[in-house]
């Protein structure tokens, strides 16, 4: 497949000051795809702002003018986790326009990997939490469905809860959300139970996994719970919140998983995409905190999007085998499985 990234060197002027969700996040991405031999096939777009219309297809006009008067007033801590500078907010509107960028790209049979920040997948409709603004995903998802979409998935694999893309859909079966997380861990939602109301009932799904998970557990997570979810739910496009703090090395989760998972988990959801909607994939960052770390994941992750090759994963857990049968379990008054 032909990979794009879609990246502005202006994420750095979202300034958090010494946070672990920092400038120089992207910015070492980028430099180590530079230095590697994946550089040369690499398509690189710069994004095109969102408008403020786009933000309202999930947030409240409330929540925008929060953020826009945070960042005039010379910014603030929003909360112990949450920064706005004077620059956030426009950074905040490009950040959701690389993740509305990207899914552009898939009229040029591309495949792109929206690297963004500030991410988005705890931003609630009318809440910013958790190192996020505005929801970037739960936008561009919303703004498919502006477009005539019936039917867009959503997969999650960051080491925390998308609570705020869940709640956003969840009372909306026109979007699938599917989330792999560390429990116990913050932002304390996503549990097995947590399936939708109303006319969105089942259309929500939560895999709560014990720390220290490996490859082996999430591949077993996505063969057990996502894939036959997503096959029957049948989208018409494909949307990854792809945080690598489930990486073995990041300071902030507790998971154990190694480029290989990450490059696995990439390829399951291309293969997904390919068999059910065109390959209409887009990859959009969230979480990710040793720089070092989340740069290699990115990088396996493009290059197996490229060259579609698989990757062993390993067998397993038992403990994490019995945390993705009971997320079967509860999902199976609304999915064969």
């Amino acid at each position: 497949m032909k990979t794009a990234i879609v990246w502005d060197e202006a994420y750095a002027e979202h300034d958090t000051g010494g946070h672990p969700e920092g400038a120089d996040r992207i910015a070492t991405i980028v430099a180590y795809l530079e230095a590697s031999n994946l550089w040369p096939q690499i398509d690189v777009v710069k994004p095109k702002p969102a408008t403020e219309a786009d933000v309202l297809l999930v947030h409240t006009p409330a929540h925008l003018e929060m953020i826009r008067r945070a960042a005039q007033g010379g910014g603030h801590w929003i909360d112990a986790d949450t920064h706005v500078s004077p620059r956030s907010f426009a950074i905040a509107l490009l950040a959701v326009g690389g993740a509305l960028t990207a899914v552009e790209l898939w009229d040029e049979g591309e495949v792109p990997f929206a690297l963004v920040r500030p991410p988005g997948h705890h931003a609630t409709p009318d809440r910013a939490m958790g190192f996020c603004l505005f929801n970037n995903v739960a936008i561009a998802a919303a703004s498919l469905l502006q477009r005539g979409y019936e039917r867009v998935a959503i997969i999650d694999w960051d080491v925390h809860h998308g609570n705020g893309t869940q709640a956003a859909f969840y009372d909306d079966r026109r979007v699938l959300f599917v989330s792999l997380h560390q429990w116990p861990h913050y932002p304390g939602s996503g549990w097995f139970d947590e399936c939708g109301e109303g006319d969105g009932e089942g259309f929500t799904v939560n895999v709560p996994l014990p720390g220290g998970c490996t490859d082996g557990d999430y591949a077993f997570g996505f063969a057990n719970v996502v894939e036959p979810i997503v096959r029957q739910f049948a989208p018409q496009a494909i949307l990854v919140s792809a945080g690598q703090d489930p990486h073995r090395d990041d300071p902030l989760g507790g998971m154990d998983v190694t480029d290989a998972g990450f490059a696995h988990m990439a390829l399951h959801s291309l293969a997904l995409a390919q068999e059910l909607c065109e390959a209409r994939l887009a990859l959009v960052l969230e979480g990710g905190y040793d720089r070092r770390a989340s740069a290699a994941a990115v990088a396996a992750m493009l290059a197996a999007l490229a060259d579609e090759r698989a990757h062993p994963v390993g067998k397993p857990q038992q403990r994490a085998m019995a945390a993705v049968e009971r997320a079967v379990d509860a999902q199976k008054a609304y999915w064969e499985l």
